[in-house]
């Protein structure tokens, strides 16, 4: 097994853990304890507790950011971004769209990926160079209303818009998106205020979306979200800190021009 081998394994059992804690606090009604404005804490904490370890025992030189616990040093390249629970609001709410994910940064660039949605038991592992990997099986960003023979039309797609937590804060910024999703609205059929970046990543990468805007992306988020794009070989495109991923180069042109006519 080459180290890369054992990182990705390592990424996997660590969003497998958190998820574990998650299904059970999900199925439990578990939503308590300091529910505010971006958080539920108990679960987070909870699954963070359980991820954790997982890293920390294998790679313990290795640096670490984990979003409740924070920074850990270390030497070397690589460097993990541990996000317990991706969409609190729709755990919270008792949706099922919400996610434990790791990315695994080497020399600051995406090394591999990883996310499993507890509720629904998938998980998804993408490695640079290696492809996406959904339940174990290749998949990619091709269209699959295409596949099924029901067309690809732009005019047809679903397109996810993530931003980062701290957008709505910024009058500017806020306005900035209200923009972007009008121009949106104005070209496709369905746009989703995505409060689970990486399960709409994970969409996106088996061709269940059609499109991804991503505008501020926090950092937990971002990594995976890329990463997942790239090796499902999604057409991208970035200016700053707007970046947009789709299903073929069509769409992106398609997406990328409604964007440029927006008044942002």
């Amino acid at each position: 097994m080459t180290d890369h081998d054992q990182i990705e394994a390592v990424a996997r059992a660590a969003v497998l853990a958190g998820g574990a804690e998650l299904r059970a606090r999900y199925r439990d009604g578990d939503a308590e304890a300091e529910y505010g404005a971006h958080d539920v804490k108990a679960a987070d904490v909870a699954a963070e507790s359980r991820m954790l370890p997982v890293v920390r025992e294998a790679f313990p030189d290795h640096a670490v950011f984990a979003e409740e616990a924070g920074e850990f040093p270390g030497d070397g390249p690589y460097r993990w971004i541990v996000d317990p629970l991706d969409g609190t609001n729709d755990f919270a709410a008792g949706l099922p769209t919400f996610a434990s994910s790791v990315a695994v940064l080497r020399e600051g660039s995406p090394l591999v990926a990883a996310l499993h949605q507890p509720a629904t038991d998938e998980t998804y592992v993408a490695r640079s160079g290696e492809g996406v990997r959904y339940g174990g099986d290749r998949v990619t960003a091709a269209d699959a209303r295409a596949a099924a023979g029901v067309g690809s039309d732009v005019a047809g797609a679903t397109v996810a818009v993530i931003v980062g937590r701290d957008v709505p804060r910024d009058p500017a910024l806020a306005a900035e998106v209200d923009a972007i999703r009008g121009a949106l609205d104005d070209r496709v059929k369905r746009v989703l205020d995505s409060w689970a970046p990486t399960v709409h990543s994970g969409l996106l990468a088996r061709g269940r979306l059609q499109g991804l805007v991503q505008f501020h992306p926090d950092e937990e988020e971002q990594a995976v979200t890329e990463l997942l794009a790239t090796e499902a070989g999604a057409a991208v495109r970035r200016e700053g800190d707007l970046y947009v991923a789709a299903a073929d180069e069509a769409t992106l042109d398609e997406l990328w021009a409604a964007l440029d006519e927006a008044d942002r």
